[in-house]
């Protein structure tokens, strides 16, 4: 049984976890949580607490604890918050949630999030979901469920979490610019119900009057593009260098070489070229958002 702060008691299970399993292939990212539980460890250690008392105190089991303090489990910010006041750590544990932030997330996603907080402009195209970036919480959470092997609730958590973490691009200054060119489909898909694809067509509608923000709409009937292979991604960055990737060359893997981005660009700027205008594509959201 776990006690939340206002004093009311929760069954065990998923509310008993304090954090996610570290992935034993994440080096640096264990590392970093090998480093936080060890730091626990001896601060609950200099004030006298046993571990059933610590966890007793901060409202988690005993093994968790244990779990958190051998750098197996990646505590979550209630959980450092809560360690910080039972141990009288003056804030320093609470300091730790910036270390802990990105490691929470696969590595893969932390990579990726990287190159978008230094991108100081992106490209993309999908063809079968909107790009990870314009997603809702309820809209990720429906699609990443879809997947087979079906991910495990906490998986689930961690993925969907990852992919909001992802969204601070958009608070970036200076503001990067942004280039979106979604197919028709994606918009009519009620994926995760109705309420949740309006939900997501009011935020497409949102993000699409930002001034750094171009998002197009490549209408079903304009099937003879350079798309139909899948989805074209570029990355540029500041220093004039840049990454893409694409679904049908190149194995899927990102590419730096000059002249593969130049034939990703090329395509893309046909798709762009082809698409709705801005102006027309946010009409034609407001128009599918008016029929959902």
């Amino acid at each position: 049984m776990r006690v939340d702060a206002d004093g009311t008691e929760q069954p065990k299970g998923e509310t008993d976890e304090p954090g996610w399993e570290v992935d034993p292939d994440d080096e640096s990212g264990a590392a970093v949580v090998a480093t936080v539980g060890r730091q626990l460890r001896l601060r609950r250690e200099a004030v006298g607490l046993r571990a059933a008392e610590f966890g007793t105190a901060v409202g988690y089991g005993e093994d968790l604890v244990y779990k958190v303090e051998a750098g197996r489990r990646i505590p979550r910010p209630e959980y450092l918050d809560r360690a910080d006041e039972v141990l009288g750590a003056g804030g320093l544990i609470a300091a730790m949630k910036k270390d802990v932030a990105e490691v929470r997330y696969p590595k893969k996603v932390r990579d990726l999030a990287r190159m978008e907080a230094r991108a100081v402009e992106l490209l993309s195209y999908g063809s079968h979901a909107l790009h990870g970036l314009l997603q809702t919480e309820e809209y990720a959470c429906a699609l990443l469920g879809t997947r087979r092997p079906a991910l495990s609730p906490d998986e689930l958590e961690r993925a969907v979490a990852a992919r909001m973490a992802r969204r601070s691009v958009f608070e970036r200054l200076p503001a990067p610019e942004l280039s979106f060119v979604l197919e028709e489909v994606t918009l009519r898909r009620p994926i995760g119900g109705t309420m949740v694809q309006r939900q997501q067509l009011e935020r497409l509608l949102e993000v699409g009057k930002m001034r750094n923000v171009e998002i197009q709409v490549m209408s079903t009937d304009r099937w003879e593009h350079p798309g139909t292979g899948g989805r074209i991604q570029v990355l540029k960055f500041g220093d004039g260098s840049a990454v893409g990737r694409t679904d049908d060359e190149y194995g899927g893997r990102p590419v730096s070489d000059p002249k593969q981005l130049r034939v990703l660009e090329l395509r893309y700027g046909i798709i762009r070229a082809q698409a709705l205008t801005p102006g027309e594509s946010l009409a034609f959201i407001e128009q599918v958002l008016g029929e959902t």
